[in-house]
């Protein structure tokens, strides 16, 4: 896979903020179901040019949801999905997501 279908994109969350702006640089970003942590790191390295220490992945299960029809009651899930938390070394950071 490409770098640029491993990373979907960014997760902007008020987590994520606090994360990326403590001590350890620490990115969230949606990545592609069948990715593995090294994929991710170099995908990591390859867009932004920043050199990543470390990554942790995390499934993320799929949230219950119903709507309200006119034939009844429709339940179902949103997909689930898969995301990566790349701490990078100390002095870097990604200007496209800080908004610099």
């Amino acid at each position: 896979m490409r770098a640029d279908q491993i990373i979907i994109g960014p997760v902007l969350t008020e987590k994520s903020n606090i994360m990326r702006e403590s001590k350890e640089k620490k990115y969230t970003f949606r990545i592609d179901p069948r990715a593995n942590k090294i994929q991710v790191m170099r995908a990591v390295e390859e867009l932004f040019s920043v050199k990543a220490l470390k990554c942790n992945i995390v499934s993320v299960k799929g949230k219950p949801k119903q709507t309200r029809t006119k034939a009844g009651v429709r339940s179902g899930s949103t997909t689930p999905w898969k995301k990566a938390i790349v701490t990078l070394t100390a002095g870097d950071s990604i200007s496209m997501i800080e908004g610099v």
